[in-house]
């Protein structure tokens, strides 16, 4: 299935995404060389409108949310056997030698100046290195669908981040749905607050898994300043990963862990689906996304894969929902959902009208 996926998303996706990181070229192997110039240029745009269907776009919030959603259990079944560290570091090591393999073969690798790479050091610790450490030491605690949960607060880290370090300060509907989404955390964790004099996990698990959202959003502002300074996603996350892997790398042998490759079918499973959809899969179709509905509203995926990874550990992990769980869940995603959504257009009318008055 995996290998299916990501022959489609290669031949398939849609043509920004195609021009951007397959190139020109391959969208015209799309039709057959047999084809006359004028059949070229009449078929290439029928192409185009049927890849700009509403259809597709779908299909791509279907992917990252299924990619996304199960790689909370998947991380789940990557604690025991061999040191967190290292399981991150084979996770990432290889999901990079295929990014950046797919790059080189399409001839889409390109040089970075030599002052950004600090920055994607940084950028790498963030995103491919401290967070994943303390969200994967979360699961050791708390179910791994709770930890699919915390994270969305990333969207409240970020809006702040944005506020302390580039001026952007967050709206009255980021403070609404801010504090919905802490009231829904606190509802999901009623129970488990409520028996911490028998059980200090929970908290642990809980302060784990802010930690690691939390360096997640440093790792977005990083990301914010390297696109600011120019340096395109793609080129920017490629190299993250190898300087994510090696720091990982480094951090593991100064503890004194030798990196051993398990023999178990399960935590190779995991391994393989963490690396392949998880990483690279889940990140090429994401920025299909961005360039067909924009950077805003593609981090519904956000607001959509905990839904995914709680389904999960309902069934495998054995997560017992209560009445008020479930209105814990409801409001971190309306709280999501008061952050990304847009206001309708009457609403939006209204609202100017009464400013101009």
């Amino acid at each position: 299935m995996t290998l299916t996926v990501a022959y489609w998303l290669l031949s398939g996706m849609p043509h920004i995404f195609a021009n951007s990181l397959i190139g020109p070229r391959a969208l015209s192997t799309c039709v057959t060389s047999s084809a006359s110039p004028v059949t070229l240029r009449a078929t290439a745009p029928r192409a185009r409108a049927v890849l700009k269907a509403p259809m597709m776009t779908a299909l791509l919030f279907v992917i990252v949310t299924a990619c996304w959603g199960f790689t909370w259990y998947a991380i789940k079944l990557q604690i025991g056997p061999i040191p967190v560290e290292i399981s991150i570091f084979y996770r990432f090591a290889l999901a990079a030698v295929v990014l950046c393999g797919f790059l080189l073969i399409t001839r889409k690798w390109r040089p970075v100046p030599w002052h950004a790479h600090p920055w994607i050091v940084l950028l790498g610790c963030g995103l491919f290195g401290i967070n994943f450490i303390l969200m994967y030491s979360a699961t050791g605690y708390i179910a791994s669908g709770i930890v699919a949960v915390i994270f969305t607060t990333s969207t409240i880290f970020n809006a702040l981040g944005n506020w302390a370090f580039y001026g952007n300060r967050p709206g009255l509907r980021f403070v609404f749905g801010a504090a919905f989404g802490l009231a829904g955390i606190a509802c999901l964790f009623a129970n488990q607050i409520y028996a911490l004099s028998h059980n200090a996990n929970a908290i642990t698990g809980m302060l784990l898994a802010l930690g690691g959202t939390a360096v997640f959003s440093c790792g977005n502002m990083v990301s914010v300043k390297l696109n600011r300074m120019g340096i395109p996603n793609r080129d920017a996350v490629a190299r993250g990963m190898i300087y994510g892997t090696v720091l990982l790398f480094i951090f593991a042998m100064f503890r004194g862990q030798t990196p051993v490759m398990p023999t178990d079918p399960v935590y190779i499973g995991g391994l393989l689906y963490l690396a392949i959809p998880g990483s690279v899969v889940a990140f090429i179709a994401y920025l299909a996304l961005v360039n067909r509905v924009g950077a805003g509203r593609a981090a519904y995926v956000t607001v959509l894969f905990p839904v995914v990874a709680l389904t999960v550990s309902t069934f495998l992990e054995g997560y017992v929902w209560t009445p008020i769980g479930a209105t814990g869940l409801a409001m971190v995603l309306l709280g999501n959902i008061t952050i990304f959504a847009r206001l309708p257009k009457f609403i939006g009318m209204r609202n100017k009208t009464l400013l101009a008055e």
